[in-house]
């Protein structure tokens, strides 16, 4: 069984900023997403970096070890971004979240760094792939606060570690993709503003990916999202399989 991804990735500013410092990859073997931290153009360059490192994994032949070959693109990336802020005041903090996932075989590879999320919608029910490396999660899990308290606090975007040039330790998994799996990754500029439950019901109400991936961005710009927001799309499907009609499309020409 040859499994490929059909994707569609969409980025937006947000209510408030002026440049957007996510970056983004939907290619048939490749999902990714990098929210730049550090400000302009720090950020903006530093998930470049890791993006452009990752894409290099959507050609050529399926590596047989897809976590490691994950880790290489990114340890190679953190070390670009290392030597772009030596002696270079204007990029110190210069760094970047990033959670990517890899098809490779019958295998899904996660790695991911930071607070932009994985999802996993499979059989109409939504589940969380990441945990976020960020302060209030911390408390979440030390049960000083709850996850609903958690959306609210006013150091949710408090990172704990992030790809900057120096050491982290990103959290990977093994993955065992289906047919129909719909994935989902996302900058904190839809999480932080769009629940999980309205996620879960977009993610299964519009079938085409690209017009899944608008309306969710849609939706944080009508929760008022002030960051930019990315989301990225990707349905797995049989390779050389034409995708026929179902109850998402059925959804769309009745709510367009």
């Amino acid at each position: 069984m040859s499994l490929m991804l059909r994707a569609a990735v969409v980025t937006d500013l947000g209510l408030v900023r002026s440049n957007n410092e996510d970056a983004a990859h939907a290619g048939k073997r490749l999902l990714a997403v990098a929210d730049g931290i550090g400000g302009a153009p720090a950020g903006e360059l530093a998930s470049e970096i890791v993006i452009r490192a990752l894409a290099e994994l959507d050609s050529g032949p399926e590596p047989e070890a897809p976590l490691a070959a994950l880790g290489q693109a990114i340890a190679a990336a953190n070390r670009e971004i290392g030597e772009s802020t030596a002696g270079d005041l204007t990029r110190q903090g210069m760094g970047t979240t990033v959670t990517a996932l890899l098809l490779s075989g019958d295998r899904f590879a996660l790695l991911h760094v930071g607070d932009s999320r994985g999802y996993l919608l499979r059989d109409g029910k939504l589940s969380r792939l990441t945990r976020d490396d960020t302060f209030v999660q911390a408390l979440v899990d030390r049960g000083m606060i709850t996850a609903v308290e958690a959306r609210q606090h006013p150091q949710r975007s408090i990172i704990t570690q992030a790809v900057q040039g120096g050491d982290f330790e990103p959290t990977g998994a093994l993955l065992v993709p289906y047919p129909a799996d719909r994935y989902l990754l996302c900058s904190d500029g839809l999480s932080d503003y769009v629940s999980d439950e309205l996620i879960e019901e977009t993610l299964a109400g519009y079938a085409d990916p690209q017009r899944c991936a608008e309306q969710l961005v849609g939706l944080a710009l009508r929760a008022g999202a002030p960051d930019n927001v990315t989301v990225v799309v990707g349905d797995v499907v049989l390779a050389g399989v034409a995708q026929g009609t179902g109850v998402g499309d059925f959804l769309d020409a009745a709510t367009g």
